[in-house]
This record gives C-alpha cells, structure tokens and sequence, in this order.
C-alpha cells in the first residue's frame, strides 16, 4: 500500500516546510468531512498571518531603535509633552497609566522614558520598590490587576460538544443518506401509509443520528485532552522578589512593578526595563525573526516579552503584561497554528484517498450493476416506461447502498486514530512525568535506535555535596558536613578569607535568607553544592557580597567550561576569580597557594600533585572544579576581557552526584530493546567513564573519547570511530550537535536527545526527538524539545520509548482492523450487488458497521497501554514499513475466511437453517449474514490485540476501554437484531442460529492462530 504513496505525501516528523504541508492536502481525495479530517493538523492560514505579524514586528523594532538612537542624540535640546495622569489611575494610586508604558516599552521610547524619570522614575509611579519587590497585600495586588491588567494571553474559546456533532453532520456520505432519508420518508409515507412507509427512512435518520453522536464524543473528549496538555505546556515559572523574598513564581502572576531575576535561557515573561545586571544578550528571534541578539544596558534597557536571554543575568521591573505586549499578540494567533501534523497522519491520509478512491469505483459499479437489475426487470415486464412509487423506492434504497459503501470504503478513521491514540498516549505520559511539546515526537520516540544522554540530573541524582577538597595541597575527606568546620580551623585565615570571597562572588547562584531566617539556596545543583561548602566554612554570603564592588562578571560558559568575576577590594586593589573545569583552570594557573598559606610558583612537581589529586577524585566518579584568583591592576576596564591565564589556585573541590536508582536497569532495558545509549557531559573523561560504568553504558569494547580529540578527528575517522563512542566528556554543544547529525545522516540511525542548557538547543532542535530536562532544563532548551523529562530520570526516557513504540503499534492494530473491514465490506456488497442484484448489508447495517471499524475501533486499539514486551523488540529505525507483511497476511487471512463464510450462507444459508418453508426467509438470511459479519469484527477485533503473539488474551482485563467497547457492540448488535428489526431491516433469531453466528465469528480466532504458526513472513 505504501509503495502506491508518492513522496509527495513524505512529510518529516520535524521542521516540515509549508510547501510539503499543503502539498499532501491538495493531493487528499474523497473527503467525507474535511472538518473532522484535518481538524487536529496545523492550521496554515494562522501560521502565514503569525509570520506577517513578525515582520512586522520586526519592521516596527527597527524604526523604533533607530528613532530611539535620534532621541538620545537631541534629547537634552527638545521640549518634552505633559501627560496627563488618567483619573482612575490616580484614585488607583499610580502615577503612569498602561498605555503610556506600552508605548515607552514596545516602541523604544528614550524621549518618554527621559521625561518620566528614567527607570527609577517609573518605578516609583508604579508604587515599586526595585529591592523588596510588590508588597503581597491582595488588595493592593487586585487594584494594580484592575488598572494594568493580568499576565495572560488570549485564546480562542474552548469548543462546545454541540460544535463536534456540526462537524460531524458536516460529512458528505451522511449529508447524502439524510437526503436520502428525506425523499425515502416523501415516498414511503404516501405509498405505502405510516408507519410502514417511514421505517427506511427513519432507520437511516436514526443510524445517522447515533453515528454523529458518538464521533462527537469520541472527538470532544480528545480536544479536551489537547487542551489539558497545552496548558502544562505554557507553565513558566520565574524568579521574583515580592515582599523582600525571593521566591518562585508562575509567570501568569506577574504585575507591572514587579521585581523580575532572568539568567541565561530564561524566557522574558513580559514587557520590561533592565535594572541592573551584566553582559545581557537577549534574542528576539523568536518575535523579530532577527538572529542578531540585541545588547541590554542601561542606555538600552528595553526588554521585550518572549525573548529569550542568550548570555548573562539581570534583575528586571516589569511594565507591561498580557494581551499589551507584541508577544501576547503573537500567541494568540500561533495558539491557532495548531501542531505540524505527523508523518503517520499523513502516510494514512494517502492511504484513506487510494482506498476511498477505490471504495468509489467500487460504489459506482455496485449502483450501476442494481440499476441495471431494475431496468432490466422494467424491460421484460415491458414497463421501462412506467415508474411506480415502489420503483423510486427501490432505486433511492440501491442508491442510499452505494453511498454507504463509500461511508465504510473510505477510511476516515485511520488518521484520526493516530491523533487519539497520541492524545491517549500523551495524557498517560503527563502521568509518568513526561510532558509531550510536539505529537510527532510520541511517534518518532517509538522508532528510535540511539539516545545521547547527559550525565547531570539525568543519570545522576542531580542532589550535589562537595564530599573532598584538595586546598593548600592538603586533600581531605568532607563527607561529614562537620570536617568543613575543621577544615576552616586548619587553614590559614588568609586562605579561608579567600576561599570565601571566591566561592561567594564568583557564583550564579544565591543564598537568600527565608522567613523565619532561613537559608535558601538558588541556582544550579553544582552553584548550590558550593555555595553550601561556603556556608559550612563559616561564611556569610550577604556580608561577603556587600564588601567588594563587582565590576565585571562573565557567566559560565560551555565552550571556555569556566566562569569569572572581577572586585573592587574593600581596601583597595582589583581582584579576578575563576572557577570551571579543573584541568583547563589549572592549566591557566602558574602559581598556587602552599600548605603554610604562602602564594608560590607552580612548579612541575606540584602540578602532577594536583593532577594526580584530579585523576583520583574524578576515579571516585566525583565532579572536580578548581578555585582560582588573580590580583589586577587598578582602573581595570570593564569592557576588557577577564584574563585568562596568570592565576593563582586556591584549591580543588570533589562533587558527589550519586547514580539514580533503577538508571543500570532502564540502561539495560534498552540495550535489549536495540536502542543504544551513549553518555555526552561536559564533565572530566576520568569522572564520566566511572559513572557509565556504574550505568552500565560502558563497555569493554566501547570508546570514551574528549570532546577536543572528537573534533580533531577527519571525517573518515570519524565514520570508522562514531558507531563505537559510548561516552563522549569535556563536550562542547557544537560536539554534541556534530554527533547527533553524523548518526542521523551518515548512519541513518533515529537519535534522541537530552539537554538542559541554552547551548544544548542546536543538538535538541537536530535531533529527530529532543528531550529537555524540566527541573534544571533552561526556557530556550525547553522550547527547542519535543519532550520535557518533568523529573529529569533517565528512567522516565525509557518510558517515553515505550509509549512511542505502543503508539506506533497500537495504530497498527487499528489499522489491520479496519482494512479487514473495509475489503470484506466492499467485495462482499460489491459480489452480491453483480451475482444476485442485491446487497446483503443495508445502508442502516453498514452504517453500524462503519461505527464499530471507526470510532469504537479506534477507542479499543488504539488505546492499548504499554506492555515490558514492547522493550523486547528491534527498533522500527527510518525506513521500516508501517503497514508491514505481517500485518497484510492477517488482513488478507482474516478477510479470505470472512468472504467465504459470507458466501456460503449466501449459498447454502436457507438449507443449513431449514429456511425453504419460511414466509421471511430472506429477511431471516440477511439478519444471519449481517449477525455473522459483525461477530466476525467483534472476534477479529480481539484478534487484532497482537499481530504477531498468538496469545491474544494476555492483559485484555487491564484495559477496561476495550472491554468496554466490545461489551457495548455485543449489548447493541442484541438490540438492533431483536428489537430493532423495523428500522434496521432485521428480525429476531432463535438461540441456534445466535449460537451459529457467535460460533462462526469464534472461528475467526483459531484462523489466526494457524495464521501466526503456520504462514511465516519476514519482519
């Protein structure tokens, strides 16, 4: 079936162009309801006016910095406006109304900012305090929401149930048969009198009715469940200071006023201006389409919402929030892009157009054929010319036929069971903490063959302790939080003094003291465990800060894998320190401190010391950093670069960051299931071997290799050295990025992903499933992730895989199910249409028959949990087919005995139940026939559960949505033969021949079997 679909219908699972996107909808044929069919596929005309808005936003920007550079230059010579106070805003308690700081903000406004008093001058006509933040008082907060409004942005309104079931009248085969219906009821009614003449009729109303009805359903609840999932993924959580504490805060909370701390690869929460900070490289790619990222000073303190920060740390007072800001705008209309459809909806749109195709060939032959049996019978009876009521009746009956075949032929469902059996999934993941950004990525997961892991946080405990130190040459053991303090005793003063200042200055992390007064520790898991030491030394963090001036910071940096600070001294002097990763910081060390406190040169003999010490802690499987400082001269610059060689090393510190529990086990898991797991960290290659091999990554044929020596290597190298690396250390984001693409592209492999910073972003958008940490995973690694690891647990990755593989089957099932349907449908309506001139299954039975294949069968396949034998199993990898041979020798298996058993009671249905003396023999037949073909779909159905294990019961009492499903067709297949005979065109059975029908569907099961055993195929 695949091999019939043209490239033309190959979409990619990420970054799909435009083009490719309308390209296979313009080639979509034989549509039943093209709002139902694309409902949940991206919507390209939002998407094209979301990019007008950028430009224009874009366009807006750039004429406001240039007008804002000109201002700057002839602010002091020009007469500056009044603004008038608005009076609600004055009885309010403000001095600056919402408007006017929309306009200073979003239009780069100097001369308005000037006239207002600069930063300071606004925050104090907001009623802020830039140090302690908004007071919590909920009165006061609810005037400030009254006159500036709330963080929040427009969305288009939830979509009513009653809005589904207009949708769902909205297809064209059910448009039909209620027309069909209508002139059934004009007719029927007059010629042979009510209620006789209206029982066609009102059957097809009635099935028409119970169709849109439980699509409807099926459908509200979906959306419902994309809706539940998009709002956890626009939770963003800040740091504010409100009251004069620091604390976490969701970003739909924030007020104008508000005191805001952004680092690198935070998101802007809202419009603002920069209070203080330094080196702030903000992008505004992401609302501008501009690469170039834009400096933040206090010349330029504009901060725009949505924008990411690429470099540095600033505090920021928030102005303008919600719907006021471009970037509210902007969401509420890429809100309404929708998500890039799959390549599994796709692939099953092409095949629902080439089988619907065929379904309407095959639907206009069948009407063709019954008309000619009319017309022929017309021309021996010599009354072609003659056309009674009964004639149009008939006719309208072989016509409503034909249009329920092309109702069963085509296949709508298959590419709506994708998108419930991935909104299954994805609610089901939200539960085991992995939260699902981009539908492809449920699907993708399934098929991947490498996972490139970090070893922080994720297969790490990320709970970091400084365990040893090797300070004035000296290692000791700080296992115990008590050997600190004795540590502090032992050491010089000068050198505790020192150590102190450097371990509180040069951090990015905070301690802030709580209510109650105590001690909270911000920043990342490695700032904090440090920081922690600092305390336990007898340091005062706050004291620490307030005695030296800062006067240059340089963030840590991936690339250089180290950060700096520059002081002003109380007494007077300029003091540089840095701290990274210990090899490169010594490297640029040439002197050290001794162990009687005394600054002397590094000789060789001390650096292999230390070096040594380096080896065995990182043997340990411990983190190792090294403290080191250097005295300036006076008038240093800050626009000078911080040396990067000439210093002097305080010491060496070992982190303790224990393997997660159950992480060798998930490791395991997935070698079994194919998929390889390598280790990328930035960490020592001495300290990453030790933990993967504690993770059970490493092997005794794998390669450990450094990011430096990686990078070195040609590209043949590289292709005979890739498919070995098992660990890759001292990595740099571009190594990553390297090694992700050669997988994808030179071998061909499905990769997956983990990172949590800003510069993991290229590895995580190349990927073909990016998985962003969401405890210590950075907005901009979040944004460009598929998947967010909510605890970051390897363990939860491995869960992930076996949601995506449980999709990817799961869709498999649904679809062997429903092909069985469709080619028995079509060729036994179609048989009996040319041998007898009339079908076996009226426009009612198909009708119900359409259902259990679609929406009930979609409910009960697609549905089906995740089991551990999924992990047992090769990846699927790129080009595996997804309607694979397997799956064809149960269609065509399945379908061969349905057709015949079909045919034989077609045949010889009358003799075998003793019908020949029976006034309703053919009515009693039909009511066999179309019994027997729904037993045989209910059997199948269970058949369906396994393609390929031939125990089809295993775990069928753990998932109560199929036993569910099942039971309700079996309760209502009763209803519809033993009472609803008028409308349905049936009549009751007796216990045998209910026996037989069940009986005969059964056997469908044991055909499966002889099936599995005794047809192989290649997989």
């Amino acid at each position: 079936m695949e091999s019939f679909l043209s490239d033309k219908w190959d979409v990619k699972a990420k970054h799909t162009s435009e083009e490719a996107l309308q390209r296979w909808r313009e080639l979509c044929g034989v549509v039943k309801n093209p709002k139902r069919r694309f409902r949940f596929t991206a919507n390209l005309t939002k998407r094209y006016e979301a990019a007008a808005m950028r430009k224009t936003n874009q366009e807006k920007l750039r004429i406001a910095v240039l007008v804002s550079k000109a201002a700057f230059q002839f602010i002091q010579g020009m007469q500056l406006n009044d603004y008038t106070v608005p009076e609600e805003v004055q009885a309010a308690g403000f001095q600056i109304c919402a408007d006017e700081l929309e306009s200073i903000v979003e239009g780069h406004d100097v001369k308005k900012l000037k006239f207002h008093g600069g930063v300071m001058g606004i925050a104090d006509k907001l009623v802020a305090n830039c140090s302690d933040g908004l007071s919590t008082d909920n009165e006061a907060l609810n005037r400030r929401r009254g006159i500036y409004g709330i963080n929040k942005f427009q969305e288009s309104e939830p979509q009513s149930f009653w809005t589904f079931v207009w949708e769902a009248l909205h297809d064209m085969t059910l448009v039909i048969l209620g027309a069909c219906a209508i002139v059934s009821l004009i007719v029927g009614i007059p010629t042979e009198g009510w209620p006789k003449g209206a029982h066609d009729g009102l059957g097809i109303v009635a099935s028409i009715l119970l169709v849109v009805l439980v699509t409807a359903t099926s459908d509200y609840r979906q959306s419902l469940q994309f809706r539940d999932l998009d709002k956890e993924k626009k939770k963003i959580s800040i740091q504010v200071t409100r009251n004069g504490y620091r604390k976490k805060m969701s970003m739909y909370h924030l007020l104008p006023g508000d005191i805001v701390h952004l680092s690198i690869g935070d998101q802007v929460p809202a419009d603002g201006l920069f209070l203080s900070g330094f080196s702030v490289l903000i992008d505004e790619s992401s609302l501008t389409g501009e690469s170039e990222p834009v400096m933040i000073t206090a010349e330029n303190p504009f901060l725009l919402s949505g924008t990411k920060v690429q470099d540095g740390s600033c505090k920021m007072l928030v102005t303008t929030v919600g719907m006021r800001t471009q970037w509210g705008k902007l969401m509420a209309t890429l809100s309404e892009g929708g998500d890039d459809e799959t390549p599994l909806q796709v692939k099953l749109n092409g095949v629902a157009t080439i089988i619907g195709k065929i379904g309407l060939f095959f639907a206009v032959v069948t009407f063709a054929v019954l008309v000619q049996k009319i017309i022929t019978r017309k021309w021996q009876e010599g009354t072609t010319t003659k056309w009674s009521g009964d004639d149009a009746l008939e006719l309208l009956e072989y016509f409503a036929i034909a249009v329920t075949i092309v109702v069963v032929a085509v296949p709508e469902g298959l590419p709506l069971a994708v998108t419930l059996s991935l909104a299954f999934a994805m609610k089901k993941m939200m539960n085991d903490k992995a939260l699902v950004r981009h539908l492809a990525a449920c699907e993708t997961m399934g098929s991947a063959t490498n996972i490139c892991s970090d070893k922080t946080g994720t297969l790490t405990t990320n709970r970091m302790t400084v365990v040893k130190s090797c300070i004035c040459m000296n290692v000791k053991d700080l296992s115990n939080p008590d050997y600190a303090s004795t540590l502090a005793s032992e050491l010089p003063q000068s050198v505790v003094k020192i150590l102190l200042q450097s371990i509180f200055n040069n951090t990015g992390g905070e301690v802030v003291v709580r209510r109650r007064g105590k001690h909270k520790l911000l920043g990342t898991p490695t700032e904090t465990a440090i920081l922690e030491f600092g305390l336990l030394l007898g340091g005062d963090f706050q004291a620490e800060r307030q005695s030296c001036k800062v006067l240059k910071i340089e963030p840590f940096n991936s690339t250089k894998k180290r950060m700096g600070v520059v002081l002003e001294l109380p007494g007077g002097g300029v003091r540089a320190h840095t701290k990274g990763a210990s090899e490169i910081v010594l490297a640029a060390c040439d002197k050290v401190i001794n162990s009687d406190g005394e600054v002397v040169p590094l000789e060789e003999a001390a650096m292999n010391h230390l070096n040594t010490t380096i080896d065995q802690l990182a043997s340990e499987a411990l983190r190792t950093l090294c403290l080191a400082y250097m005295e300036l001269e006076n008038g240093f610059s800050a626009d000078k670069d911080i040396p990067s060689s000439g210093y002097t090393c305080i010491g060496i510190v070992g982190i303790k960051d224990p393997v997660r529990p159950g992480v060798r086990e998930s490791v395991a898991l997935c070698q079994s299931a194919g998929v390889t797991v390598r280790m990328v960290t930035g960490d020592n290659i001495n300290t990453a071997k030790a933990i993967a091999r504690e993770c059970g990554i490493l092997t005794n044929d794998g390669i450990a290799i450094e990011g430096p020596v990686f990078r070195s290597k040609t590209l043949e190298e590289l292709n005979e050295l890739i498919p070995k690396i098992q660990v890759m250390a001292r990595s740099s984001p571009l190594d990553k990025h390297t090694l992700v693409k050669h997988l994808r592209t030179t071998f061909d492999e499905v990769v997956a992903v983990t990172g949590d910073g800003t510069n993991d972003a290229p590895a995580l958008h190349e990927a073909d499933i990016g998985l962003a940490m969401g405890i210590s995973g950075t907005e901009v690694a979040k944004e460009s992730a598929d998947v967010i690891i909510l605890d970051d647990n390897f363990s939860t990755i491995v869960t992930v895989a076996k949601w995506g593989r449980s999709v990817y089957v799961n869709i498999q099932k649904f679809v062997q199910f429903q092909l069985t349907v469709n080619v028995v449908a079509l060729t036994v309506n179609f048989y009996s249409a040319c041998r007898t001139g009339s079908a076996p299954l009226t426009a009612v039975q198909l009708l119900w028959v359409n259902m259990i294949m679609d929406t009930l069968g979609a409910l009960a396949l697609a549905t089906e949990p995740p089991t551990d034998e999924l992990m047992k199993r090769s990846p699927v990898g790129r080009k595996g087919n997804f309607i694979s041979a397997v799956m064809w020798r149960n269609i065509l298996g399945q379908s061969l005995f349905q057709f015949i058993v079909i045919l034989f009671l077609q045949a010889y249905g009358k003799s075998f139940f003793r019908l020949h003396g029976c006034p309703d023999s053919d009515l009693v037949l039909n009511t066999i026939i179309f019994n027997t073909f729904v037993f045989c779909q209910l059997f199948n159905e269970v058949n369906s559960r396994e393609m390929e294990k031939i125990d089809v019961l295993d775990g069928i009492l753990d998932n109560s949505v199929f036993l569910m499903v099942v039971g309700s067709t079996f309760f209502f297949q009763i209803i519809i033969i033993e009472y609803l005979g008028t409308f349905a065109s049936t009549t009751p059975l007796t216990f045998f021949q209910w026996i037989v029908c069940i009986f005969i569907g059964f056997l469908g099961m044991p055909i499966a079997v002889a099936l599995k055993k005794h047809v192989p195929v290649q997989t």
